[in-house]
């Protein structure tokens, strides 16, 4: 029990040291017998009885009868981190008590005197750190609340954080300052480790996205190893949008924890969305809502059918080759490809073919592609960026969710469910 709270307890009488009810019965027993002998000196007319000091007028009592004084009462207290605790976790809180918690202030500083940054939840009487503290390092936590009469009005508390673990899971960003994306881009993170259910909602805690205009959006867990963010609609054209990743510090299970921080600012540019339509056998693309392009398609035959759902460009190669030979070896094909841009992960592009360009807008013929012109390959090759949407409808075979980055093939509350919180 801290000094604060036994002193607390002494004096409520709740708490009484050992054997003083003895010292009790001594210090009546002193008392009684000074009775007597006043009496004595009294009828024989002394003036200064022998049992006080030779007439020295001490008033003050035997010194070994006197109660130990009373430590001063405190009107605050930290509870957590223990004082002097070690091993204490680099995203630890600070917690306390205080009589007057609307006016307590809370300040945590580090080895060489400088202030943590953080912030007080008054109504829990809680200091949370803003960012992850060193490891191996002492703080010191001073809680301070107005003076208050006969009572000390500040307490100190020291702590050491835990040593470097050794278990440290890798973060990863997909993308970079100063990217500029498509509307429909989601936001990645990528862990070398898979993060345990348990662990996932503290992690997501960790991190922020800031975009500007403001815009509601969630994280929604892809897999164990991968989540990403998106907004309830796609992206406003030319919005920026900085993410912090504060995972430095955060446990992730069985003894291991994040490696690092890392922050991300980047752009959304202007709105370019394709929308493929199997039974007119056309694209339409529009950009910033209207429509500047109309284009003939051809798509996936019936034995190899393209996707039905909404996709984004995943990348673009200006120049490639498509080899499925390794997989088919007695259908697959070897083919050098023009303006291809990837929309899943199973190899269905959009991109230039003029061996189709006979029947685009007809009929179907590819191996589930988009085909499209060799001009209008590289008209559209030229304008799209990496998170351009694009929606495909009317086919025979539906995406599946997690074919490329398919978080806009899902519904605003079908995405939320993947997320940890909620």
């Amino acid at each position: 029990m801290d000094q604060v709270q036994s002193a607390g307890l002494r004096s409520a009488g709740l708490s009484q040291p050992a054997g003083s009810g003895r010292r009790r019965v001594r210090t009546a027993m002193v008392a009684l017998l000074a009775g007597s002998l006043l009496f004595t000196a009294a009828c024989s007319g002394s003036k200064t009885p022998s049992w006080n000091g030779g007439g020295s007028g001490n008033t003050t009592g035997n010194a070994a009868g006197d109660p130990s004084p009373e430590p001063t009462l405190s009107t605050v207290a930290v509870t957590s981190p223990a004082a002097a605790a070690t091993g204490v976790e680099a995203w630890s809180d600070v917690k306390y008590t205080s009589e007057d918690p609307d006016n307590t202030t809370v300040k945590v500083t580090d080895s060489q005197g400088e202030e943590v940054k953080g912030t007080v939840d008054k109504d829990d009487s809680v200091w949370h750190p803003a960012q992850s503290m060193d490891w191996g390092s002492e703080y010191t936590a001073t809680v301070s609340t107005p003076a208050a009469e006969g009572k000390n009005n500040t307490v100190t508390s020291t702590f050491t954080t835990m040593k470097k673990p050794a278990n440290l899971v890798r973060v990863t960003s997909f993308l970079g300052d100063g990217n500029t994306v498509g509307v429909g881009m989601p936001l990645i993170i990528k862990f070398g480790r898979a993060i345990p259910e348990k662990y996932r909602a503290d992690v997501e805690r960790k991190m922020v996205v800031t975009a500007t205009p403001a815009q509601e959006g969630t994280w929604h867990w892809i897999s164990p190893t991968e989540v990403h963010f998106r907004p309830k609609v796609y992206w406003k054209a030319y919005s920026k949008v900085f993410y912090k990743v504060q995972l430095k510090g955060v446990k992730m299970g069985d003894g291991w924890y994040g490696r690092s921080d890392l922050t991300v600012d980047m752009k959304i540019g202007r709105s370019l969305v394709m929308t493929v339509s199997n039974k007119t056998k056309a694209m339409t693309v529009k950009q910033d809502g209207k429509t500047i392009k109309t284009i003939p398609v051809s798509l996936g035959k019936k034995a190899t059918p393209s996707s039905s759902g909404t996709m984004v460009v995943i990348e673009k190669k200006e120049h490639t080759v498509f080899d499925t030979t390794d997989t088919d070896p007695a259908g697959g094909y070897k083919t050098n490809i023009d303006f291809a841009q990837r929309i899943t992960w199973s190899g269905q592009f959009i991109h230039a073919a003029p061996w189709s360009e006979g029947v685009q807008g007809k009929s179907n013929v590819s191996h589930g592609c988009v085909n499209v012109s060799e001009a209008m390959g590289k008209w559209l090759f030229g304008r799209t960026l990496m998170g351009d949407v694009i929606t495909v409808s009317g086919t025979e075979e539906k995406l599946k969710n997690g074919n490329g980055w398919t978080d806009w093939n899902m519904s605003w509350d079908e995405y939320k469910k993947g997320s940890a919180l909620s």
